[in-house]
């Protein structure tokens, strides 16, 4: 009776350890170009995002597609090492996006 109540409190403390990390669900490295691209028009559309900002983030988008291609290209898919390499890459450009977004630099269009 014991070892069963130890075992059910064990189940029970690793689904909710887990249940944290199914939250966020695994992106593909195409869902995560489209979601930080959508990003970065929402913060052009809603005026959060300079125009400078704007335009270096969308470099730096740009360069990250072209290396993704050639990942892709060299190796005829993406080894583990790349696409960890990727996604680094796409926090560091997605916590960038959001500092630029609520860093209160606007464009000044937007209103009081």
């Amino acid at each position: 009776m014991k070892k069963s109540l130890v075992l059910a409190a064990a189940a029970a403390s690793v689904l909710a350890i887990a249940a944290p990390a199914s939250a966020a669900p695994w992106q593909s490295i195409n869902q995560r170009q489209a979601n930080l691209d959508y990003r970065i028009d929402q913060g052009v559309r809603d005026g959060s995002l300079t125009r400078g900002e704007a335009t270096r983030l969308r470099v730096e988008f740009n360069d990250l597609a072209r290396l993704e291609a050639r990942y892709r290209y060299s190796g005829g898919g993406l080894s583990m090492s790349e696409r960890a390499d990727l996604d680094r890459r796409f926090d560091m450009l997605s916590s960038q996006i959001r500092f630029e977004r609520n860093d209160r630099q606007d464009r000044g269009d937007r209103g009081w």
